[in-house]
């Protein structure tokens, strides 16, 4: 009887340790540009947060400061247990690399690159969709036939979003001019609004009179040169249309908070799998957004535009180009 009542214990003693090892114990590091960055950053720490607020589990998070960071911000989070370890940003890919084999019982996450590892998740999405249905709104919206793209960090992934927006742009007006400027060619890019107002006024003294940012907290800049200017910008990754309500137009949208979301709830559930995931349109991973800060701006001529751009993709009978395929823009 003393033998299967220490059997019945170790057997709940396992039980209870399983479960508590399937529970997830997240950890979240934010890019350069910082967790508050209205954008990119900002949208992954609003899908922890979401995380958090409907399982009670509380995460861990680190911001980056420098590149050197990178490395030793993931091994740390592996070394103390957290699962799954998440990353948002391409630039992470070679720390992922080296950290991943180090620890195969943890599970990461890599946002915006691939990482072939057996415990990797890569989630990556289809920026030239929702970028096309912008450039559509873009272009219907332009009175001087003349348009502006301010990127962040001149890398083949902000290349993707501009080449996307001058397709969607050409499809309704072949003779518009797609003014185009990246900010830099290191991280600093991402977190530069001087800058990205200075570039933004130099289009806008070119006639550009819509503006699409994809430059993280840079965008800032952008937006507030264009409201400053009496023209449009666009925003990106997070809905921005709130920041200069009238002025913003419409932002393209790049759901990192579902990405970060569903890694944290798919490992507390037990479901967590490797591999790539691919967000476009039809999965809803990139959209255009249209709420009560931009709804007096587009017109029912734009949004029927604008939904016939979106289902025409899905349905496969528009093909936008994806520049990281070759790196090339077919409209440039």
């Amino acid at each position: 009887m003393k033998l299967i009542k220490t059997l019945i214990g170790a057997a709940a003693f396992a039980g209870a340790a399983s479960a508590a090892y399937a529970e997830a114990n997240p950890a979240v590091i934010f890019d350069l540009g910082g967790k508050y960055d209205k954008s990119f950053n900002e949208s992954s720490y609003n899908g922890a947060e979401r995380f958090k607020a409907e399982t009670g589990i509380e995460y861990r998070e680190f911001e980056l400061q420098s590149d050197a960071q990178r490395e030793q911000a993931l091994r740390r989070f592996a070394q103390q247990g957290n699962n799954p370890v998440i990353v948002a940003g391409f630039s992470n890919a070679s720390a992922m690399n080296a950290v991943a084999p180090d620890f195969p019982d943890t599970h990461f996450v890599i946002i915006d690159m691939v990482v072939d590892q057996p415990n990797v998740r890569s989630v990556v999405f289809k920026e030239h969709e929702g970028s096309y249905v912008v450039g559509v709104l873009a272009a219907m919206a332009s009175k001087t036939n003349t348009v502006g793209f301010v990127g962040g960090m001149d890398i083949p992934l902000i290349r993707k979003f501009e080449c996307g927006y001058a397709q969607g742009v050409k499809s309704v007006n072949a003779d518009a001019t797609v003014l185009q400027n990246m900010t830099g060619t290191t991280g600093a890019a991402w977190n530069d609004p001087v800058k990205g107002g200075e570039l933004a006024k130099g289009q806008i003294e070119q006639g550009a009179d819509v503006i699409f940012q994809a430059a993280g907290g840079t965008g800032r800049g952008v937006m507030q040169a264009a409201a400053d200017a009496g023209i449009y910008s666009i925003g990106v990754d997070a809905d921005q249309n709130y920041m200069f309500p009238g002025s913003v137009l419409t932002s393209m949208v790049k759901r990192v908070d579902v990405a970060v979301y569903n890694a944290m709830m798919d490992e507390n559930n037990g479901t967590f799998t490797p591999g790539i995931q691919a967000l476009g349109l039809a999965e809803g991973g990139v959209d255009w957004a249209l709420d009560e800060y931009n709804a007096k701006l587009i017109t029912p001529e734009m949004k029927a535009a604008a939904d016939a751009a979106k289902a025409g993709i899905i349905a496969g009978d528009i093909t936008v180009h994806d520049y990281m395929s070759d790196n090339s823009c077919p409209v440039e």
